[in-house]
């Protein structure tokens, strides 16, 4: 039987997917890696919060050289997902300055990124126009 996995440790796959962050309890700052102390307060207690799966595109580039082997142009993007900035992939997008604009509203979306000999899939996320 094949199964998915995320790609990334604070994606959360199943009924709804979105990704999880660490907060910090003494400033609310957040993070998507772990963590020993606070970069903005020095704090060193946090706890999982779960990150909104609707934003607003902040900023954006249209990247048109990349490693061998990655599709290009895509559209790489800062997102801010109800105060939390997430940086992803803008996906099922055209990556082109007429199709991408800051302040354009997106929602949270899945991709596979491959499929493992056994059949594993690994899924990724990135932001997609909302319509």
């Amino acid at each position: 039987m094949s199964q998915s996995i995320p790609f990334v440790d604070y994606l959360v796959l199943g009924d709804s997917p979105h990704l999880v962050a660490n907060e910090c309890v003494t400033c609310g700052a957040r993070f998507f890696d772990r963590r020993n102390a606070c970069a903005g307060c020095f704090g060193t207690e946090f706890r999982k919060v779960d990150v909104a799966t609707e934003g607003e595109v902040r900023a954006f580039t249209i990247v048109s050289l990349a490693a061998p082997g990655i599709p290009v142009p895509f559209v790489s993007a800062t997102v801010d997902c109800g105060g939390t900035s997430v940086r992803a992939n803008l996906i099922n997008v055209e990556a082109t300055p007429d199709a991408v604009h800051v302040g354009m509203k997106v929602r949270f979306a899945l991709q596979s990124v491959g499929t493992d000999e056994a059949g594993t899939e690994a899924v990724n996320f990135g932001f997609e126009p909302q319509r």
